[in-house]
């Protein structure tokens, strides 16, 4: 039985746009428990002493290992590898041969000659397919994400964050941690398991030194790691995060986390869409908001949207660097922070709940994402000026917060803005929409993280 493309869904279907506002997929799914306390005890956490995400389950991990793995990834991503290698990581982001972005991923260079690439399952399944059909000496081994996972993983994966985790490692440690350089990797062992561990922070500022490191190691050995960790914690505070605080993560940080992948159009991405399965997640993702286009393209972003315009190096050729070096001069989109107003945020949660006649769209809490790819308006006035992108609560803001692409020249500190919230007609066929109207938010722009 011949298994159905991408591409050929795309051909029986027509409209892509239409197909992924409708898609019945909901928000991205994180196969772990809700809470292991409470969702507002776990997000304080990470702002306080220390809290505990068992990332093993939720992303995929492909791993590349032989001669011409750092020659693929420099054809492939935006970013420089001059000094790229073992115990080196860093935000892979690829791009179509427009320009436009595929996906984003972290890259961990465990040898010279061995990388895995880790994350929504897009920027993935693009190095693979361009490493089977391309001209490079590579072994491709695939890790899946637990819902796309007959059998068991190979690797476990850990993340501390907050201000008291180096405190708490180097007890389940045994002695002072090796300095980790952020976006490196150092090696040590916890209980006698062999680990390594990437420096860098899910929640508050990118950058701050120390705030968070991510612990990888054998799977079969994921239990005994744990528990040293949850023992060594006891004294600091440490409380260990589930499902519903984990994705509000990014409202703080400011990572985008689903950007509608640059696939869906052009020949030079057609071998791509052919390789790709129509059940699979490209297939799938959903897109919802208030921003509404029968243009698959009008959802397409660069890397300046992302805030990953710094990361784009011409020190090599890659896929897409031609495009880029003609947007570089272009006016971009930025990446802000919205906080949102809290007296209109209480508005739509008590209209939507407890009004009578037309309703707005409810705002779940702490996450308001009900489609893979959020995408409200952002307007000043009746002139869309951006959009937001990821929404939710968090007790360290103390309010709503929303990451945003908003043009650059309205990307100032305090500018009031508005958020529309909710889709065109009514709402779509989503099962995770119900029927609504549209409801306006105001909110500031910060260019910062904000608290």
């Amino acid at each position: 039985m011949t298994i159905e493309s991408l591409e050929g869904k795309i051909q029986r279907v027509g409209n892509i746009a239409d197909m992924l506002r409708n898609a019945p997929q909901g928000p991205y799914d994180y196969p772990m428990r809700n809470e292991y306390s409470n969702w507002r005890d776990e997000q304080v956490a990470w702002k306080k002493t220390s809290v505990l995400y068992d990332q093993s389950f939720h992303m995929t991990d492909i791993y590349f290992q032989g001669p011409d793995a750092k020659r693929l990834f420099s054809d492939l991503g935006i970013n420089s590898f001059t000094n790229f290698g073992r115990n080196k990581a860093k935000q892979f982001v690829g791009c179509n041969y427009d320009g436009y972005v595929i996906g984003d991923a972290i890259l961990f260079g465990f040898e010279d000659d061995e990388y895995s690439l880790v994350g929504r399952p897009v920027a993935p399944n693009w190095v693979a397919f361009m490493a089977e059909t391309g001209d490079y000496d590579v072994k491709v081994t695939r890790d899946e994400r637990a819902v796309d996972n007959k059998g068991t993983r190979l690797t476990f994966r850990f993340n501390l964050n907050g201000p008291l985790t180096g405190r708490i490692l180097e007890k389940a440690v045994g002695g002072p941690l090796p300095r980790i350089k952020f976006f490196n990797m150092g090696e040590f062992e916890i209980a006698g398991v062999p680990i390594r561990a990437l420096n860098h922070t899910m929640a508050g500022v990118p950058g701050a030194e120390f705030t968070g490191l991510e612990l990888m190691g054998p799977f079969d050995q994921a239990s005994t790691v744990r528990q040293a960790l949850l023992e060594a914690g006891k004294e600091f505070g440490l409380r260990e995060g589930g499902g519903r605080s984990y994705p509000t993560t990014a409202v703080e940080s400011g990572w985008i986390p689903s950007p509608v992948p640059a696939i869906y159009t052009g020949e030079a991405m057609k071998p791509f869409r052919e390789w790709l399965p129509a059940n699979g997640f490209e297939a799938n993702a959903s897109i919802g908001g208030s921003f509404y286009s029968d243009d698959i393209e009008d959802y397409y972003v660069t890397p300046w949207d992302l805030g990953y315009g710094h990361m784009l190096k011409l020190d090599h050729d890659f896929v897409g660097r031609t495009a880029l070096e003609k947007l570089a001069d272009q006016p971009h989109r930025t990446k802000v922070w919205l906080r949102w107003n809290n007296e209109d945020t209480a508005a739509v949660i008590v209209d939507s709940l407890f009004g009578t006649g037309d309703r707005p769209k409810y705002l779940d809490i702490p996450v308001s994402n009900y489609a893979s790819g959020p995408h409200d308006k952002v307007v000043i006035g009746d002139k869309l000026v951006g959009l937001s992108a990821n929404a939710g609560y968090t007790m360290n803001i103390g309010g709503w917060g929303s990451m945003a692409m908003v043009d650059e020249k309205h990307a100032v500190d305090g500018a009031e803005v508005s958020i529309v919230l909710g889709e065109e007609g009514g709402g779509s066929a989503k099962p995770t929409v119900e029927r609504h109207v549209q409801r306006t938010i105001r909110a500031t722009l910060h260019t910062k993280p904000t608290e």
